[in-house]
């Protein structure tokens, strides 16, 4: 019975399970526990449990969005719900080493995989790396290929993470309830002489990712 659900399929009643798989209703409970803490279930308050979707690994590499769902034998795709210039101001002026009064592009993007919404991304650029970038040629592209597109390399990049909870708003792009976990990353890539290309704001949604580290022994 268990095996025919499918992701988002809601678990039969405790009643029910107890009386299918011949079990006691602390022994149900604890393995649903147990399945909620490992992610293949998650509890839905007032409605019930459900059948999670699978997480995707996020290996912490300098690869694009695009690229990684591609690699996972996922469709990936995107919708930018903003694109606007701008002057860079102070914070994010620091972040691209450029002046505050210089101009840059300021785009927000819905990345998708499968057709399901998977993070929110927020990208900073100057205006003058790319000055004739369109909106529409970043519907459903890669950043990172329109880079390599125009001959720049990326050579470098800095990224942190940290865990977050998602605003009303950001909960209505992600189809997520409001405070769903998610995780922040914030990166700076760079080319070869050092130039920062890109400061990028992406919120994960926390019950589809999970971090993935390639872990090495010392040198000596």
């Amino acid at each position: 019975m268990l095996d025919d659900l499918e992701p988002g399929d809601a678990l039969p009643s405790e009643r029910r399970l107890v009386e299918d798989l011949g079990v006691s209703r602390p022994t149900l409970r604890q393995a649903v526990d147990g399945l909620v803490a490992e992610g293949l279930l998650e509890r839905r308050h007032g409605s019930g449990t459900y059948v999670a979707e699978p997480r995707i690994a996020v290996p912490l590499t300098m690869t694009s969005f695009t690229e990684d769902m591609i690699r996972r034998g996922m469709k990936p795709g995107g919708r930018v719900l903003s694109f606007r210039t701008e002057t860079a101001g102070a914070r994010i002026g620091r972040r691209l080493a450029l002046s505050p009064a210089e101009e840059v592009f300021t785009i927000r993007r819905l990345r998708l995989a499968d057709g399901a919404t998977m993070a929110i991304e927020t990208l900073y650029l100057p205006r003058a790396l790319m000055p004739g970038l369109r909106r529409d040629v970043l519907e459903g592209r890669s950043f990172y290929d329109l880079l390599r597109g125009a001959g720049i390399v990326i050579a470098s990049g800095t990224e942190t993470i940290e865990p977050t909870v998602v605003t009303a708003e950001e909960a209505a792009e992600l189809d997520v309830p409001v405070h769903t976990p998610a995780f922040l990353f914030e990166r700076v890539t760079r080319d070869e002489d050092g130039r920062p290309l890109e400061y990028v704001r992406s919120l994960y949604r926390g019950d589809r990712y999970r971090l993935e580290l390639d872990l090495r022994p010392p040198s000596h």
